[in-house]
């Protein structure tokens, strides 16, 4: 009996039993095809049905060394990574189109094999040609990476078991088709089948391979979420195009931390690493304004300064406009919400308008007294003092509760000349406890010290 085709969804893995336009997990359009499913075996035994061999086992306290790790000689590479590369390792880089990871890898490539690795680039998307003119325009013609253009997943692999290299590149996974699942290029069948084969490669001969995924419209990694959980690694790499600064961000990492960030400056002769991201992203920062307030986070273990920009204006329309860039909106709505219910300082009939200057990203809730600070600023129009910065999470009720690794953003702060700090009265400074830091129980004693309301 001929089993019926199963339909998949790319955006969330969802079975469906009849292709339709619309997923109905997610909401996605235009994201189910169909998927070639895996048979039971021979005679349609299930695999409990035939006896496999006795897999050994191991008690917790068996000692193991720590796996060896390769340096790139990209300080920034090697921080996201965990230290280096981990040999047998499987890494997955996503990022919108044109966002440099083709010439992010390609120097990474070219770095390794300076340093006395055997690497491969394997490209689906371009000819070698191409690739070497990128190499020229970045100065790595010199560098000896092995080139190829291919897309059949059984040629790629033979070609690594021969050369037997130790970093392989991928560009890219949904380029790379297995001739033994019938799907297309690019669907959810064939990016599973050739991550699942590349990352057992990885696993069986030791070389460390890298895969670059494309990312859908609201930017995760195209394909089947499986795919994330069969690597070691996951990178995302963000930015904005017409911006300079890119952001290479761990999501996932089994050797390393993960949420940790490598920061990059797109130059014309490629990405050059930026060892003090912190002084970068306040470089243009013009005299104390309305509006502008600096924030002290962190981003994996690396505390960052970056500048939060509000703006707020009156407007004719029924509707106020709510305008985010590198944060959440939600969170955004949360705090006008208690600004307006706790504090008394309602935002209805205004515009307001967000931003994080540079191009980064803030997910932590440590951002929340810093935000309400720039809204408050930009509203009455009143500036914080230049040398200061905020950082504290705002609950429903109005109080301020404290933020982990406050030691190390007072560290930062202070290194790069910034004296004063406004924190929770709940803070633990630690060895950082010194002049210059102010501290307030909640949001209405915060708005009245220091805009003289509430």
């Amino acid at each position: 009996m001929v089993k019926p085709p199963a339909y998949v969804c790319n955006a969330c893995g969802a079975v469906h039993a009849k292709w339709s336009g619309r997923c109905e997990s997610c909401g996605g359009w235009n994201s189910i095809s169909e998927d070639a499913g895996i048979s039971a075996g021979p005679a349609g035994k299930s695999l409990g049905a035939r006896r496999g061999s006795r897999m050994a086992l191991s008690d917790l306290s068996t000692p193991e060394a720590a796996p060896p790790r390769t340096s790139s000689g990209i300080a920034e590479l090697d921080r996201v990574l965990g230290g280096g590369l981990v040999r047998a390792s499987a890494i997955l880089v996503g990022g919108d189109p044109g966002i440099g990871k083709s010439t992010l890898l390609l120097q990474a490539a070219a770095s390794f094999a300076r340093g006395g690795l055997r690497a491969i680039y394997v490209s689906g998307e371009e000819a070698s040609a191409q690739v070497r003119m990128r190499a020229n325009r970045l100065g790595l013609k010199d560098a000896p990476v092995l080139l190829g253009a291919e897309t059949n997943l059984r040629d790629i692999l033979t070609t690594l078991e021969a050369e037997k290299p130790d970093l392989a590149v991928i560009d890219s996974i949904q380029t790379i088709w297995a001739d033994n699942v019938e799907s297309a290029p690019g669907s959810v069948a064939q990016v599973r089948a050739a991550a699942h084969e590349l990352t057992a490669f990885a696993k069986r001969t030791g070389i460390s391979v890298v895969l670059v995924g494309h990312v859908t419209k609201e930017g995760q990694i195209a394909g089947p979420r499986v795919i994330e959980h069969m690597v070691d690694t996951v990178l995302y790499f963000e930015g904005e195009r017409g911006h300079q600064f890119r952001i290479l961000r761990a999501v996932k990492n089994r050797f390393g931390p993960a949420d940790e960030i490598g920061v990059f400056e797109m130059t014309g002769a490629g990405l050059a690493e930026v060892t003090n991201p912190s002084a970068l992203f306040l470089a243009d920062r013009d005299k104390p304004a309305p509006g502008s307030v600096v924030f002290a986070g962190i981003e994996g273990t690396r505390p960052v300064l970056v500048e939060l920009q509000a703006l707020v204006a009156p407007t004719p329309q029924a509707q106020p406009r709510r305008s985010v860039v590198g944060w959440d909106g939600a969170r955004l709505a949360m705090i006008l919400a208690v600004l307006d219910a706790r504090c008394g300082i309602p935002f209805s009939g205004m515009d307001v308008y967000l931003n994080v200057a540079g191009g980064l990203k803030i997910s932590e809730p440590a951002a929340d007294l810093a935000v309400a600070a720039a809204l408050l600023s930009a509203r009455e129009d009143v500036s914080l003092p230049s040398d200061t910065v905020v950082f504290g999470e705002i609950s429903l009720s109005g109080s301020l509760r404290a933020v982990g690794q406050t030691e190390n953003r007072l560290k930062e702060a202070r290194k790069l000349g910034f004296s004063g700090i406004i924190a929770p009265v709940q803070s633990s400074f630690g060895s950082a406890a010194g002049p210059g830091i102010q501290t307030v129980p909640d949001l209405t004693s915060f708005v009245g010290k220091y805009f003289g309301a509430g």
